[in-house]
């Protein structure tokens, strides 16, 4: 059976992870495996009044948005596929259900031998790739950290700049007592301060799924084949 992204980036140390972790982050393609979350942000928001123009544009891509609030209904979808080029990817689909309108945060997660690392590409294109580097946390969670961005569109290539970039941390672990897994996501730029967040807590249904049957809306539109 071939391993998860997770497993590969980990290697050793995934065995640390907390059983419900390892459970979460442990399938892959060759897994018919899905996991589908379904609970409550207890708190979403956004930066200071300028950082809104960054969030708005991200709404144009499923990346970020400006919206906030508090006890706000939310989804995680996590399928496992062979994406156009043949590499091992999970999708990411976090959709926050506010009162005017939903409002969704699109990525998809592969591991790239050539970076040695899992690649996180935000949105609906894939125009943003992102370096992750992922570790274990003291009490069996993961903890998930974002490294250097490329934005990619055509022949256009480039690394961006740290005054243009988020710099996001996550954290998901398995609540014992509650019986659910919780979730913590501060995004900040090291010259505009906070950008976004969100935590909450949410209980997973792990579904049969085959890896021709993952959902075309949670697929990114287009695929970009540099890591």
């Amino acid at each position: 059976m071939m391993k998860s992204i997770y497993q590969t980036a980990l290697g050793p140390d995934f065995e640390k992870l907390h059983p419900q972790i390892q459970k979460r982050f442990g399938f892959s393609s060759q897994s018919n495996t899905a996991s589908v979350g379904t609970g409550t942000m207890d708190r979403v928001w956004h930066g200071k009044w300028y950082t809104l123009p960054f969030l708005w544009l991200g709404t144009w891509r499923n990346i970020m948005f400006p919206s906030s609030g508090k006890n706000i209904p939310f989804t995680i979808q996590n399928y496992a596929y062979l994406d156009s080029f043949g590499r091992e990817t999970v999708t990411w689909v976090r959709t926050f259900f506010f009162k005017k309108r939903p409002r969704r945060f699109d990525a998809t997660m592969i591991y790239s031998q050539k970076r040695q690392r899992v690649v996180d590409y935000l949105g609906t294109h894939q125009h943003l790739a992102v370096d992750i580097n992922v570790g274990v946390d003291p009490n069996g969670g993961i903890r998930i950290r974002s490294g250097a961005q490329r934005f990619y569109e055509g022949p256009i290539a480039f690394v961006f700049p740290k005054l243009f970039t988020g710099s996001a941390e996550v954290c998901e672990w398995y609540d014992d007592t509650e019986q659910k897994f919780k979730i913590d996501i501060e995004v900040k730029n090291e010259f505009w301060g906070p950008l976004f967040g969100y935590s909450g807590t949410f209980d997973a249904e792990f579904k049969r799924v085959s890896p021709d049957a993952v959902p075309t809306e949670v697929k990114p539109l287009r695929e970009e084949r540099r890591e």
